[in-house]
C-alpha cells in the first residue's frame, strides 16, 4: 500500500531516474534498437575503488557480463582482453573466437583479490556477425563486501569501433 504522503517524494526519484536515463519509455526503448555486425567495446571495470579521506582501496570483484540480445542470430566474440589503468595488456580471456547462440549470454571474471588492474581498468571486447544483429548488452557488474559494509554498481559497454 502506497501512503500518499510518500507520493511526491516517489514521483521526484522516478523524474530523477528517467532524467538520468535509467529507465525508458517504450517509445524511447523502441527507437534505440541499433543493429551492426559488428563492434569493439570498451567496459570500465573497477578491481577496487576508494573510500574515506585516506583513499583506502575497498578491493571488488568484477564480472564481465556480454549478452547476445538478438533472438534469431549469433554473434562471434572475437576477443576478451582485461587492462590496468595504465592501459597495459593484463590478461586474454578467451584462446579462440566464441560463439554466442541467439538469447545466450557469457561471462568472465576478475576476482576480488586480484588487484593488478586498479580503479582505472577496462575490458575490450570484439564481436562480430555474419548479419545485421541486435547489438549486444556489455556490462561490468563490481560487487564488494568488507565487515558490515557492502557495495555493488555496474557499468555499461561503449562502443568505440563499429564494423
Amino acid at each position: 500500500m502506497i501512503h500518499y504522503g510518500r507520493l511526491p517524494l516517489l514521483a521526484f526519484f522516478g523524474g530523477v531516474l528517467l532524467a538520468a536515463g535509467l529507465i525508458t519509455t517504450p517509445s524511447q526503448a523502441a527507437s534505440e534498437i541499433q543493429l551492426s555486425k559488428g563492434q569493439t567495446v570498451y567496459v570500465p571495470i573497477y578491481s577496487h575503488i576508494y573510500i574515506g579521506d585516506r583513499e583506502r582501496p575497498f578491493l571488488l570483484a568484477a564480472t564481465l557480463s556480454i549478452r547476445n540480445t538478438d533472438p534469431d542470430h549469433q554473434i562471434i566474440i572475437l576477443s576478451v582482453d582485461y587492462y590496468d589503468s595504465d592501459g597495459k595488456l593484463i590478461k586474454h580471456y578467451l584462446k579462440q573466437p566464441q560463439q554466442l547462440n541467439p538469447i545466450a549470454s557469457s561471462h568472465y571474471i576478475v576476482g576480488e583479490s586480484d588487484k593488478g588492474g586498479g580503479s582505472g581498468a577496462n575490458f575490450i571486447i570484439k564481436w562480430k556477425s555474419e548479419s545485421e544483429v541486435n547489438e549486444p548488452i556489455i556490462e561490468g557488474v563490481m560487487i564488494g563486501t568488507k565487515a558490515q559494509q557492502g557495495i555493488s554498481f555496474l557499468s555499461r559497454g561503449r562502443s568505440i569501433k563499429t564494423k
